[in-house]
């Protein structure tokens, strides 16, 4: 694990959870960091997203650091904005920052009130314990349902790149994530850091989908310090930070609350990529897919079904189905394969899925999900108590 230069990492209990676990995680930049991030779709948004939205223009893409809570979303209540601003100002004055220089972030239950003292209180042995070598415990510190830590490393030309992230229910973002937070020590211009987070995470989280719920929370955050004093071209840092997130995301989803398979759907010869990328989402978030995937059932018929259903014209007569490498639907009809051998092989971690359109376009996408067990039922029929 080789870790950016100029970045400090701290967790502690400060009690917002049931048990006793650290639910609060501070990351910081010696420095002022070139700032990027994206966010929720959702129409419903938590305070910390409202707050770390102006916060960000307010800094102007450069900031300091990120606080964030788990066990409570902070969102859906009277003082859901209020608690995101005290917490943050003081969280920025405790490491002599400017109030908007701190990302606020929260994940946990919804509609229930945050005591702001809770997190006040506990700063100071937050930005006490500080540290370098901190990145774990920060990682752990933001997970809720999930079982895994969940981070990611690359390098660009030297300079470091290092991503952390939770999620595994409540799990389909198209624009960001649940919480994910990257750090890295190149040398990035906002304008070019925020083109390369918005490319990477479209070719990333925006393709997961772990029960088609988009979160009020989700925020994906990029902090990019200059420590290093690397300057790498804007398409290699882009390639890099692609790669963290693609790992990040495909951890969320292999980690999918009840997930037994990791599923990976390809679709080729759409009109547009976009088009590919609705026919599979389509597919990935089919609960009669993931089900049949869950019991190894190679029912090809439910992709067809399912990818009918993105509003995406297509000719079903000129669709060819792989499943796990074998093929189970050639023009649309029935192909000639043994359901037994077939079988076995979905019983596999990992399960592909592969979609084409016969003919000259060549619009394709790569999308993740994962099958849905009876687990996922119990977890969410009894999350709030």
């Amino acid at each position: 694990m080789n870790l950016p230069l100029g970045f400090r990492y701290s967790a502690t209990f400060a009690g917002i959870r049931k048990i006793v676990k650290d639910d609060l995680a501070l990351i910081v930049s010696d420095t002022r960091a070139t700032a990027a991030a994206v966010f929720t779709q959702n129409r419903v948004v938590a305070g910390p997203v409202e707050i770390a939205r102006k916060n960000v223009r307010a800094a102007r893409g450069r900031m300091r650091g990120i606080l964030v809570n788990a066990g409570n979303a902070n969102c859906a209540t009277k003082t859901s904005e209020k608690v995101a601003i005290e917490t943050s100002r003081a969280a920025a004055r405790m490491i002599g920052a400017k109030a908007e220089d701190v990302l606020p972030a929260s994940t946990g239950v919804i509609g229930v009130e945050l005591d702001a003292r809770l997190i006040i209180d506990a700063l100071p042995a937050l930005v006490a314990g500080l540290s370098a070598d901190r990145f774990e415990d920060a990682a752990r510190a933001i997970l809720t349902t999930d079982l895994v830590m969940k981070t990611a490393f690359a390098e660009v030309k030297g300079a470091r790149i290092a991503g952390m992230t939770k999620g595994s229910g409540m799990i389909h973002p198209r624009m960001a994530t649940t919480l994910a937070f990257v750090m890295t020590d190149a040398v990035m211009a906002p304008d070019a850091l925020r083109t390369a987070l918005k490319r990477a995470c479209g070719k990333t989280f925006n393709r997961i989908s772990v029960d088609g719920d988009t979160s009020t929370n989700d925020t994906l955050a990029v902090l990019a310090n200059g420590a290093s004093g690397v300057r790498p071209r804007v398409t290699a840092f882009e390639a890099a930070l692609t790669e963290v997130l693609e790992s990040l995301a495909r951890q969320i989803v292999k980690d999918g609350e009840g997930a037994k398979k990791l599923v990976t759907i390809d679709v080729e010869g759409a009109t547009s990529e976009r088009a590919a990328e609705k026919i599979a989402r389509c597919i990935a978030n089919s609960p009669l897919v993931k089900t049949a995937i869950a019991g190894s059932d190679p029912n090809w018929g439910r992709i067809l079904s399912a990818a009918g259903n993105a509003g995406i014209a297509f000719d079903p007569r000129r669709v060819d189905i792989d499943f796990q490498g074998v093929a189970v639907c050639r023009g649309g009809l029935a192909a000639d394969f043994s359901e037994d051998e077939l079988k076995r092989k979905l019983d596999a971690a990992e399960c592909s899925v592969r979609f084409v359109i016969k003919g000259r376009e060549r619009g394709r996408a790569r999308f993740w999900t994962c099958d849905f067990t009876e687990e996922y039922i119990k977890i969410n029929a009894s999350y709030r108590t």
